[in-house]
């Protein structure tokens, strides 16, 4: 073969640094995108918050002092919550150098819709969304809450100075506060704690035993009530022994109670109400009297003082209604989720006027990560925002009626109607949620599969899910309906559903089995 030289054409997509930085931003939560912008802020000096005061008295520069600026020398963008795409609002050039309202918010459309930009201190890793006080009118923020939240232990610690004890009966008191689990239980025996610090000797590990039995006694006197328990029938019978000391409620609905709770717990969660008579000697409307005493106790004592911060949830997304009928609705982004950034106007002008200097094409490059990452936080917050007017557009019945008015939605349906992948669409409804009338959701709660009717069309999972969850709820406890049952009713309905799938939906609502809802 003789060589030769061909033209050919090809066509090929490059995924460059700035398509994987806004991929990867898109997929974020609000916490992980919270830390991205702080370690940012850290590593690029060209990056800084949008702050109401001037930050150039700070670096030793005077307002007058500060050089003239050109279309590169500072580029400011603002989050706002009406935007409808970010390449209108996604950069924007300061130009006047002695102007001082650099966080002036201009109007939104011209219709008396404000512009939602939180403050520069709500943004961070420690600090709350949005600072609220607690008197007058004014709410606390629950991210504000879950940070002054006093721990168990710290409780404990702090009840257990009121008592009057010795050094050792005092640090045997401290040692079991320190070994109780999150829900307030001491899961290691005494035996094992003790030989855990004898090492070996067996008369300091008796020692250790009998001092750690008196400062159980101790720990279970304080509150909350049923803490320091081994299991949850000792927890019950401390909290049902608590309510006779006070004198609350008929002493022999509480004896019946504290033997309900002294018999094999099973038979309690099958609500074995002929065997409970039996075992405790009582009769029928005091054994169900009692049991109804025992389901209003706390299972977990330590569950008011569980870390509420991780399960904060903040809204990415607020939908209200509007209109006078009620039947419209308008969807925006949380101004508490969205940061304010922009390009450090003294840094970006000192950079331009040392062009040619030692290390500048390397400050231009961060100059320029810095803008493509206010750029690709634009344009999350824009996909966000489309994304959940979609949804809201295809799910109007169900923040008008409920659950049961969900239509079936795949992620392909929005993907063509807003020209995206669904790979996109995924990122995006992943760790996002919403904030509606009928509660907070995430994204992709909105998606469901659809199931077959008579009539042709589709159900939603979701509406079938909850029309399961109302039959049982109107079941009859005594004859309470299996799975079978409730396939034939949903058939009634219109809706062809296997009995396979009355179980997969039923355990996803975390109902229990035919034989564990049944009173007998």
């Amino acid at each position: 073969m003789k060589p030769g030289l061909s033209l050919r054409v090809s066509q090929h997509l490059a995924l460059t640094p700035q398509l994987q930085q806004s991929i990867r931003l898109l997929q974020l939560s609000t916490q992980e995108l919270s830390q991205e912008i702080e370690q940012m802020l850290d590593e690029n000096p060209f990056l800084e918050r949008n702050t109401e005061e001037a930050p150039r008295e700070e670096f030793g520069l005077a307002q007058a002092d500060t050089p003239a600026q050109t279309d590169d020398a500072v580029t400011e963008v603002a989050l706002y919550s009406g935007a409808e795409s970010a390449s209108q609002s996604s950069l924007e050039a300061k130009n006047d150098p002695d102007s001082s309202a650099v966080d002036e918010v201009p109007d939104w459309g011209g219709d008396g819709t404000t512009e939602l930009v939180p403050d520069d201190g709500e943004w961070g890793g420690e600090a709350p969304a949005r600072q609220h006080t607690n008197d007058g009118d004014g709410e606390a923020d629950p991210a504000d809450l879950a940070h002054r939240h006093e721990s168990l232990t710290d409780f404990l610690h702090r009840q257990a100075l009121s008592l009057r004890l010795s050094d050792i009966d005092c640090a045997a008191l401290r040692f079991l506060i320190e070994s109780l689990n999150d829900d307030g239980y001491l899961e290691d025996p005494l035996e094992e704690l003790a030989a855990g610090l004898a090492a070996g000797d067996p008369e300091q590990a008796e020692e250790l035993v009998h001092r750690f039995t008196v400062a159980l006694r101790l720990l279970q006197s304080l509150e909350p009530t049923g803490v320091g328990a081994r299991n949850l029938a000792e927890c019950l019978i401390l909290q049902l022994q608590a309510l006779s000391h006070d004198g609350v409620g008929d002493p022999d609905t509480l004896q019946t109670a504290v033997c309900i709770c002294r018999q094999p717990l099973d038979l309690l969660a099958r609500r074995d109400v002929r065997r409970l008579i039996q075992a405790c000697g009582a009769s029928e409307e005091r054994t169900r009297a009692a049991m109804a005493l025992i389901a209003r106790l706390e299972p977990r004592p330590g569950r008011p003082f569980a870390d509420v911060e991780r399960n904060t949830i903040v809204p990415d997304v607020l939908v209200t209604r509007s209109g006078r009928s009620g039947q419209q609705f308008s969807v925006q982004l949380n101004p508490d989720v969205m940061p304010r950034l922009r390009v450090h106007d003294i840094y970006a002008g000192a950079l331009r006027g040392h062009r040619g200097g030692d290390g500048h094409q390397a400050l231009q490059q961060r100059l320029q990560e810095a803008r493509w990452f206010i750029k690709n936080i634009q344009q999350r917050f824009d996909t966000i925002l489309r994304v959940s007017r979609a949804i809201v557009e295809r799910q109007k019945n169900f923040f008008v009626h409920g659950e049961l008015a969900m239509r079936p939605l795949v992620l392909r349906d929005i993907a063509d109607e807003l020209g995206l992948h669904e790979s996109t669409i995924s990122r995006v409804t992943t760790a996002k949620y919403m904030a509606t009338p009928q509660g907070t959701y995430e994204l992709k709660y909105f998606f469901g599969s659809g199931l077959g009717t008579d009539t042709g069309g589709n159900a939603s999972s979701t509406a079938v899910r909850a029309l399961i969850k109302q039959f049982v709820a109107a079941e009859n406890p005594v004859k309470p309906l299996s799975d079978s049952q409730l396939a034939d009713m949903l058939k009634e309905q219109g809706i062809e559903c296997a009995r396979r799938t009355v179980a997969k939906y039923r355990e996803a609502l975390k109902i229990p089995a035919t034989n564990l809802r049944k009173a007998l």
